[in-house]
């Protein structure tokens, strides 16, 4: 049997969806009530049962879940990077956590879950996935603390030895419809860029980095979901990775790919980032995939020309994985 919370939302519904490729129905999903029902994420997915989020936790506390229990694929995690409830974020993403964790230690149960990139801040320190780079870094956003602080905590516990911790970079496509706010460029622009012929992409306030020039490591979501299940299916491989693609690539790169899959020439508006967002931009990201790499995994990714390609025909009709 398999566990999987966050299992409405973007990553989790897509491993969901690559779960039952492989034939496996006898999976608890965990995740938000108002998903129970009518969720499109989880529509045509097949699961053996649907328990809330805090219901779940509390059958965890109270050591009530079967015993045949494989792995559990900790997804679940408020994601916002604005919400500025730290209390939440604490509660949320880092007490749910650490109980989760503690369980399948005590269970000797497979425990994969969702780090972020988050956590490398500025990124001044480097995007190196080692141990001894860790107790340094210093994120931007509770967000971004909220899994430092569990990575911190898997570490000094010594649960990296056994478990899998996944330092996702910025994964877009298919079952993100729902995330508002928080949504790929890519899905949050199409619509737009349809209609109005242009794509508006922030100016850069860093000398640096020309308007569009700032960069991120995009990981199209099938790859972040092939790579997760590489953990599960090489249950020696343990640790904290990073997962993206180990090449970064630029908004204007984006934008660009998304008028070339659209057949359009590209026209892209550069705007006035909000004030409140400059301070905790990030100009640059870039996995260090040597880790990942040594792991045993392939590392053969979409380019980011690819993805986008694979991804507007889910946009066009807002199709889901």
């Amino acid at each position: 049997m398999i566990i999987l919370t966050g299992a409405a939302g973007f990553i989790g519904s897509c491993l969901l969806h690559d779960l039952n490729k492989r034939g496996l129905e006898d999976i608890i999903i965990v995740d938000e009530a108002e998903y129970s029902k009518n969720c499109p994420n989880l529509k045509n997915k097949k699961f053996s049962q649907f328990i809330e989020k805090n219901a779940f936790l509390e059958l965890v506390k109270q050591n009530k879940l079967r015993d045949d229990i494989e792995v559990i694929f900790h997804i679940g995690a408020c994601s916002s990077t604005t919400l500025s409830d730290r209390n939440y974020f604490l509660a949320n993403n880092l007490e749910y956590s650490k109980t989760l964790a503690q369980f399948s230690a005590k269970r000797n149960i497979r425990f994969i879950y969702a780090s972020s990139a988050a956590t490398y801040g500025d990124g001044s320190l480097g995007f190196s996935d080692d141990n001894n780079t860790a107790h340094k870094l210093k994120p931007l956003n509770f967000y971004g603390e909220s899994k430092h602080l569990f990575d911190l905590w898997v570490i000094d516990k010594g649960l990296d030895k056994s478990m899998a911790g996944l330092k996702y970079f910025n994964v877009f496509g298919p079952n993100e419809y729902h995330k508002g706010d928080m949504m790929s460029l890519v899905c949050k622009s199409f619509d737009r860029v349809v209609k109005e012929k242009k794509m508006r992409l922030f100016k850069s306030y860093n000398p640096k980095f020309k308007d569009g020039e700032q960069k991120r490591d995009f990981i199209y979501c099938l790859d972040a979901v092939r790579a997760t299940l590489f953990f599960w299916d090489n249950p020696k491989v343990s640790g904290i990775y990073n997962i993206g693609t180990g090449k970064a690539r630029s908004w204007n790169d984006l934008a660009n790919a998304l008028f070339a899959a659209l057949g359009m020439p590209p026209t892209i508006e550069y705007f006035e980032m909000p004030l409140n967002l400059r301070d905790k931009y990030q100009y640059f990201t870039q996995a260090d995939t040597a880790k990942l790499k040594k792991s045993g995994f392939d590392c053969k990714f979409f380019s980011l020309e690819e993805s986008i390609a694979d991804y507007v025909k889910y946009l066009k009709n807002k199709s889901y994985l």
